[in-house]
């Protein structure tokens, strides 16, 4: 997969969005089954990202899919699903090595059934837990397949109670990791969201701020800030 600027994630579960989504011209479109998706609704949202990804013209834009993990007990439905219809890369949510290498297996597996290229699907791993960041090296060497990696500082946050600035002196360590080991193993990285969707102020320099981290690029929930977000990392 090319250097992509942006990442725009957008809800699985909601027709409008995934409808909308590729005119923002985002770097890599990334349909979520995760975050966005209560779990009584993670079977219908399912079943309407496959068919967005068959009949929606995203002919302009590099997909992925954020499935969900493997214990939560949807992960592993989404890849064999969504797996058939050929998106670029599947987001792995709260990484790890074990879980990368159990979907490794599914995804050969699954690419042998349907006849799909070998190794053709990407995998872009979300660093999210301490335990994520601390192995984050031995996570992006685990297969061939990674192509880079999405750092959710609103995960981390959660897990060691912080508390989440726009200054961001909070994540700092944890984002200049992030990018460097991305650095060092020739991938993307894509920064964390700017959860402030109309402050282009706070967006603009939060986007300069990652991408002299070292970052190549950065995701957004709210398709207005993808231009700044491209321009910033052009």
């Amino acid at each position: 997969m090319s250097l992509n600027r942006s990442m725009l994630l957008v809800s699985g579960n909601s027709p409008k969005r995934l409808q909308d989504a590729a005119v923002f011209n985002p770097g890599l479109l990334v349909l979520d089954l995760a975050d966005e998706v209560k779990d009584e609704d993670k079977d219908s949202a399912r079943l309407l990202v496959r068919e967005a990804i068959r009949f929606l013209d995203y002919e302009k834009v590099k997909l992925a899919v954020r499935i969900n993990t493997l214990k939560s007990g949807f992960g592993t439905k989404d890849i064999e699903v969504i797996s058939r219809v050929k998106p670029e890369a599947f987001l792995i949510p709260q990484a790890s090595v074990e879980q990368l290498q159990d979907v490794e297996i599914m995804l050969a597996l699954a690419e042998k059934e349907g006849a799909l290229e070998s190794g053709g699907i990407k995998l872009i791993p979300v660093i999210e837990t301490v335990k994520a960041l601390d192995g984050i090296s031995s996570i992006l060497s685990v297969s061939s397949r990674i192509v880079g990696a999405f750092f959710n500082a609103d995960g981390l946050a959660k897990e060691l109670g912080m508390t989440r600035t726009q200054e961001g002196d909070e994540i700092l360590y944890a984002r200049s990791k992030v990018a460097i080991a991305c650095r060092a193993a020739g991938l993307n990285s894509f920064d964390t969201v700017f959860t402030e969707s109309n402050d282009e102020e706070g967006l603009l320099k939060d986007a300069r701020k990652a991408r002299n981290l070292g970052f190549t690029g950065k995701a957004a929930i709210n398709g207005r800030q993808i231009e700044i977000i491209n321009h910033v990392f052009a």
